[in-house]
């Protein structure tokens, strides 16, 4: 990221024009998560991209950001919700929250299969903007149930220089935390960022944004601390 922050700082031109990152989320509408839950995704998300704080993570770095959003639960059941957007206004970023906020659940009765929404992310930045960096953040309440594993995606699929980020949430345990960890995040300054519950996620949102925006921005290998 040092590299990056030097050839923004030798082309100001460039740096406007050129895609800093391309952010992938995938939310779980899994049989796990029930209609209160999505609800509570969708709008935690859409309110999330318009904190304050996140807006202005996302406008005030060198150059824009590609935005894609999709759902994800059984082993083909993966909807994109959101296309590749370049966010370049607040405009920009009120028309995406307004599309998650009003999105219709794909699904609602398949299982948890990680590694084939992980799969389904690294075929979809083929078709993201060039961008000099590529995270996917991850969310989810359960552990791979059906089909193959984490491991085996990043085996068979091309996550060459992708960052995988988990939103972890939780519920009468932190074990889920413990197993995107362990099983899930994945590729340079990876992280997982805990819900406690599906109430908690807009928050758990909010600071995982920022964390990942953040760095961008400041072109650090290790984030740098998020606002209170």
């Amino acid at each position: 990221m040092a590299a990056a922050a030097c050839l923004f700082a030798a082309s100001p031109g460039a740096a406007q024009d050129q895609c800093r990152l391309a952010l992938q989320l995938g939310l779980d509408v899994s049989a796990s998560v029930d209609q209160a839950e999505y609800r509570l995704q969708a709008d935690g998300l859409a309110a999330a991209l318009l904190d304050p704080v996140v807006t202005e993570a996302f406008l005030n770095g060198p150059g824009p950001v590609a935005l894609s959003i999709f759902e994800w639960s059984g082993r083909f059941q993966q909807e994109v919700i959101i296309d590749w957007t370049l966010i370049r206004t607040e405009a920009d970023l009120l028309a995406v929250a307004e599309r998650v906020a009003s999105a219709t659940r794909g699904s609602q009765d398949f299982p948890t299969a990680l590694g084939y929404a992980l799969g389904f992310a690294a075929t979809r930045f083929r078709e993201a903007p060039v961008c000099l960096f590529q995270t996917l953040d991850i969310s989810g309440d359960g552990q791979n149930n059906d089909g193959f594993p984490p491991v085996a995606a990043y085996e068979h699929f091309d996550f060459n220089g992708v960052t995988v980020n988990g939103l972890a949430i939780g519920g009468a345990s932190r074990e889920i935390e413990e197993y995107y960890a362990a099983e899930v995040i994945h590729g340079p300054g990876a992280f997982v960022e805990y819900a406690l519950n599906h109430d908690d996620f807009a928050e758990a949102m909010r600071r995982k944004l920022e964390r990942e925006l953040r760095a961008m921005i400041f072109g650090e290998a290790s984030p740098p601390p998020l606002s209170p």
